[in-house]
């Protein structure tokens, strides 16, 4: 038996809240004016397993595209520039 991986119909970020990167991505969401989706590792109880089965790491954040791709830990400039290509 195979697993479908996880769709997002718009982006989502895994992330918590003590994390300094993932405050850093959301303030550059809210700047940018982008609607995404927050998956709080604390609050969600699979949310860990699916940042890992989504990115092979433990690393946060998470950050999930539309059309399945993503990025761990991005800079701003990484996240600005995935965000212009879609």
């Amino acid at each position: 038996m195979t697993s479908t991986p996880e769709t997002f119909d718009r982006v989502t970020m895994f992330g918590a809240d003590w994390c300094r990167d993932c405050r850093r991505s959301k303030a550059l969401f809210e700047r940018l004016g982008t609607e995404f989706d927050y998956v709080d590792l604390e609050a969600v109880q699979d949310g860990a397993e699916r940042a890992k089965a989504i990115s092979g790491r433990t690393n946060i954040p998470v950050i999930v595209f539309p059309d399945g791709a993503h990025l761990v830990e991005p800079t701003d400039a990484e996240l600005e520039d995935a965000l212009a290509a879609r």
